[in-house]
């Protein structure tokens, strides 16, 4: 199909694409969600308004709103493929891998790389990093504590495990740990203007991109030589079938580890510390038994989030989707967030319950090949740092959570917190 012959279907009348729209709250998107759900899931629009790359031949995107068609997406890899990219905008090919790794990539490729990868997540590993997590989110609080009530959370304690977490699991040296944070704050931050303050998006994608190779590149180099008990050393020894990973095919994986690593488990950590503010009878609930129910309130806390709102998937040939006919060739964007809120698959999701006994949520994807490989890391994170939370400082409350635009990450930039501590307020 051509450019000309698409761009004869008629955008819908509700906007999914502006930069108004990705820079409301969650609750204003939903009504709109919720809309397109009701009468139709799968709908045509306009090129999101803060491409990085403009494309004058992009015609749009379909938007898929339903929570049944975005897992049947999932679950169709021959049919939407990830190749072309995952994001709305058309990224040059020659910068796919190198920022996504295998999240764009199909099989034969997709199998092997993350095949790999998956070897390198030894049993010790895994041990080693559930304990060095327990530590940190016990250190994290504390430190939190020394700050003092009206501290702001974000910058003190969501954003501090995961990037202590991923130094302790790749070996990031402590001098680089704050350079690393802001490279991947950068990635996902390049439509916001307050972040960019000025700065060229293009540019700074470049340039984060190109420091954390380079981290990359210095750490597989050592760690072929000197071997360390990390995953770094892990990655660059890891043999399947007679394949290894190359030192970009490590770097291309140390880039998607530092963005999906950081902030995935940051937004959550942050958007469920305002939920238990605003659920009291929630956080009461999970304290009268907390080992017993932080499981289903983890699950819990990554539905309600949604940290990563959209992806993108590419048709390689016809599809009817929810009575629309899916062109080869047509981008196809999975509304996490939306199928989150799905009325059809969870009861009342306008409230948090932390009791939900089936909480199939697509925040990690809908199943299928790209399910995240992180997801037992993140789920760790957050029952050890709602533990030290919960425990350390039993009154903590949020404040009104400063809110970052954009269209990927549902990304919280400040939280201030309020708690009592040694009888201080």
């Amino acid at each position: 199909m051509t450019s000309a012959s698409v761009t004869t279907r008629p955008y819908d009348d509700l906007d999914l694409s502006s930069r108004a729209f990705w820079s409301t709250t969650a609750a204003d998107r939903e009504r709109t969600f919720a809309e397109l759900r009701r009468h139709r899931p799968v709908t045509w629009h306009p090129p999101v308004e803060d491409s990085l790359l403009q494309d004058p031949d992009d015609p749009g995107y379909w938007a898929v709103t339903r929570h049944a068609d975005i897992v049947d997406i999932s679950r169709r890899s021959d049919i939407f493929i990830s190749g072309k990219g995952v994001l709305f905008e058309n990224v040059p090919e020659e910068m796919l891998e190198a920022s996504q790794s295998f999240l764009a990539m199909d099989p034969p490729r997709h199998t092997l790389i993350r095949k790999l990868v998956s070897s390198a997540f030894t049993p010790r590993q895994v041990k080693r990093i559930e304990d060095s997590i327990k530590a940190n989110a016990r250190d994290i609080v504390g430190e939190l504590v020394a700050a003092g009530s009206g501290a702001d959370f974000v910058d003190l304690c969501a954003k501090e495990l995961p990037i202590r977490t991923l130094s302790d699991m790749v070996g990031i040296p402590e001098s680089e740990r704050h350079g690393v944070a802001e490279a991947a704050d950068a990635m996902v931050s390049l439509a916001d203007p307050t972040f960019l303050a000025g700065r060229n998006p293009l540019e700074l994608l470049i340039g984060s991109q190109m420091y954390l190779h380079e981290i990359a590149f210095s750490l597989a180099a050592e760690r072929r030589s000197n071997p360390a008990d990390d995953l770094i050393s892990n990655l660059v020894h890891a043999e399947v079938d007679g394949d290894r990973l190359t030192d970009e095919e490590v770097a291309a994986f140390f880039v998607l580890l530092a963005v999906a690593g950081n902030d995935t488990t940051r937004q959550t950590t942050t958007h469920a510390m305002k939920a238990l503010t605003d659920f009291p009878e929630q956080r009461a609930w999970l304290m009268e038994d907390f080992a017993g129910r932080i499981g289903s309130a983890v699950e819990e806390f990554i539905r309600w989030a949604s940290p990563v709102m959209t992806f993108r998937r590419t048709a390689v040939e016809d599809f009817d989707l929810s009575g629309q006919t899916v062109r080869a060739g047509d981008k196809v964007v999975m509304f996490y967030a939306s199928g989150n809120w799905d009325t059809d698959v969870f009861e009342h999701p306008e409230q948090l319950d932390l009791s939900r006994d089936t909480n199939p949520h697509v925040s990690f994807g809908g199943g299928g090949r790209h399910f995240c490989l992180g997801a037992h890391v993140a789920k760790a994170q957050l029952r050890a740092i709602f533990d030290e939370l919960l425990h350390q400082l039993p009154d903590i409350r949020a404040g009104e959570p400063s809110l970052v635009a954009g269209n990927f990450v549902h990304a919280v930039r400040s939280l201030p917190v309020t708690f009592t501590h040694g009888g201080q307020a």
